[in-house]
């Protein structure tokens, strides 16, 4: 299971051309389709001469097999939206959306001169692409005693979690972001400092 991986940080564009015409990749971050659509549509007004515009997209981790999808927006099947996929998820990043926009120079590629063309223009605009680490969480309700706050923050601060959010009452009720990789230490120490008397419980219920 993967605990943390890349995602694109900020959009850019790089342009490739290729017997004269011209693609334009733009890399940018993307959690749904509904965010890959809206940047597309804004890019059909931005060029609308071009000839094409072809996507995909990868909303979740670099290996999901669920939330993908591309299309080659009136290019020969297979020969756009796959390619420029099967880059994207080769190359370990994930949350990121390429939208490749082609102007045609009059000269026909070909089918594997397409693929190759649109894989490559994902290809070369990954290596100026920004990215950062995204560490998977799970969020956590706990509530305590005033005396134990101390302790659970510095628990927060060696595991690398966050405080969402923390009420204080009668008792102190926190929401708590910890990294998967760091659940089960979590719970083990916070068991330990307490004497077994405080206990994660889930955020949902």
């Amino acid at each position: 299971m993967t605990k943390s991986y890349l995602i694109a940080k900020a959009e850019i564009n790089h342009e490739t051309i290729v017997n004269r015409s011209r693609f334009i990749c733009y890399l940018f971050p993307c959690q749904s389709y509904q965010a890959l659509k809206k940047r597309l549509t804004e890019l059909q007004i931005e060029h609308p001469s071009a000839n094409h515009h072809c996507y995909s997209f990868v909303a979740g981790k670099p290996d999901d097999s669920q939330r993908y999808g591309f299309s080659d927006d009136g290019e020969p099947s297979g020969t756009a939206g796959r390619p420029m996929l099967a880059v994207l998820q080769g190359s370990e990043v994930g949350q990121v959306a390429a939208i490749v926009v082609r102007y045609f120079g009059g000269v026909k590629l070909g089918t594997g001169g397409l693929q190759r063309a649109y894989g490559g223009s994902v290809r070369e605009a990954l290596t100026v692409l920004t990215t950062e680490v995204k560490v998977e969480t799970t969020e956590k309700y706990l509530v305590c005693d005033y005396h134990h706050v101390k302790d659970v923050n510095h628990l927060v601060d060696v595991t690398a979690s966050s405080i969402k959010s923390q009420d204080y009452q009668e008792k102190v009720k926190f929401v708590l972001a910890i990294p998967d990789d760091q659940l089960k230490l979590f719970e083990q120490q916070l068991l330990t400092l307490s004497a077994g008397s405080l206990l994660l419980t889930s955020v949902d219920g």
